[in-house]
């Protein structure tokens, strides 16, 4: 029999409870031996709750008990979040979770306990939800080195810029029907403001090149100051917005990340991500591009991928999981206003302006969209010409 505990039982961590009791027959077959979860930790009052009789209120009975083999961490945060992590793994338990912020701020140091301790410390449902897709990266393309990343991984953000182009609608109103459908929280900073595609990007950057990258030095630009006529001319342009992380390698050793709202071709692939799906497209130099696409979040798929990661540590039982994630180098890092890129440009006038080739003038606004060239090169050219909007243009 094979053992686990469960920390939180709120939305995801509901999930598992449900998928453990309801698949269990499967969860056996899969694990070669019976699955049972036999604590959860909640504060909470849970005595309406079908598991009331699994639920301690002390962290020290899970990590104390030897026959609890792995702990699933639902807590989030960095808080007790934490705590509860670290001493789990110091018990000799492997630890499963889908805190983005805990793995992006304290992963390297908990990697390395989890390896000193010959224990696992597993996150499949930290970047992409249900989306399969570090494991695909760490295992079926780890005979790649890894190129580019790019990615759609925040529903919210990809929902209200959906809505912009296809409805018409002004950001505020899609945000407001995006909280109304339970899209977005009732305070939806680390969705609007790119917080949580910062934390998922630094994850991936870790995981790929193998250099631990501070959320702190990754720029970051959320959506809000994409508007209505932007979305109109991205429309009329061939272009759809998207908020993307994105990664890659530079000359030699260097890559450069960041997050912010891109223009990109509605004939690509990412393109065509609408609504609340996510999508990572990673280029290996041996496989090309390949595209992860699914649910990237709700109670259920994070739960599934995180249950797999508890079979995961349960087939395996304890040993080396090997992840290329070494210290922070900060000289590998190239900013991304150093590396070349195309913009596009709405500003006020006609189609006068220098590097205005070929625009579009819709009223008194004109847009367009640039040759690649370093930010310092269009600040330069922009000099005298009032700007409304600037964004990078995804090629």
């Amino acid at each position: 029999m094979k053992k686990a505990a469960l920390l939180g039982c709120g939305i995801v961590g509901g999930g598992i409870a449900i998928i453990m009791n309801e698949n269990a027959a499967y969860l056996e077959k899969s694990a070669g031996e019976p699955v049972e979860l036999k604590y959860i930790l909640e504060l909470r009052d849970c005595s309406d709750q079908p598991w009331a009789d699994k639920v301690v209120k002390d962290f020290a009975i899970i990590e104390n008990d030897p026959e609890v083999s792995v702990v699933a961490e639902c807590i989030g945060g960095v808080g007790v979040a934490y705590e509860f992590v670290k001493r789990a793994l110091l018990a000799g338990k492997s630890v499963v979770t889908c805190n983005k912020q805990l793995i992006a701020e304290r992963g390297l140091e908990l990697l390395e306990i989890a390896k000193a301790q010959k224990v696992f410390l597993l996150f499949e449902a930290s970047v992409g939800g249900g989306i399969p897709l570090l494991r695909p990266l760490t295992n079926c393309l780890s005979a790649n080195r890894i190129e580019s990343l790019r990615g759609i991984v925040n529903g919210t953000t990809n929902y209200i810029l959906t809505q912009m182009i296809q409805c018409g609608v002004s950001l505020d109103a899609a945000l407001a029907e995006a909280q109304k459908l339970g899209y977005a929280e009732a305070n939806p900073a680390a969705d609007v403001d790119g917080i949580d595609a910062l934390r998922k990007i630094c994850i991936l950057v870790d995981l790929c090149f193998g250099s631990n990258l501070p959320p702190e030095k990754v720029p970051t630009e959320g959506i809000r100051a994409v508007t209505t006529e932007d979305a109109q001319f991205a429309d009329r342009m061939g272009y759809a917005i998207k908020l993307l992380a994105c990664a890659a390698r530079q000359d030699g050793d260097r890559f450069t990340a960041y997050v912010a709202p891109q223009f990109i071709k509605t004939t690509s692939l990412l393109g065509n991500v609408n609504g609340v799906m996510n999508a990572v497209s990673v280029t290996g130099n041996a496989v090309g591009e390949c595209l992860f696409y699914g649910a990237g979040a709700g109670r259920m798929p994070t739960a599934s991928a995180m249950v797999a990661d508890i079979l995961d540590t349960f087939r395996r039982g304890n040993g080396k999981k090997f992840i290329n994630w070494g210290p922070e180098r900060p000289e590998r890092f190239v900013h991304p206003d150093d590396v070349p890129s195309r913009w596009y440009v709405r500003w006020s006038g006609s189609c006068s302006a220098p590097f205005a080739a070929a625009c579009i003038t819709e009223g008194t606004h004109s847009a367009a969209v640039t040759e690649p060239m370093l930010r310092s090169a269009l600040d330069e050219m922009l000099r005298g010409v009032e700007i409304l909007s600037v964004f990078r243009v995804c090629d």
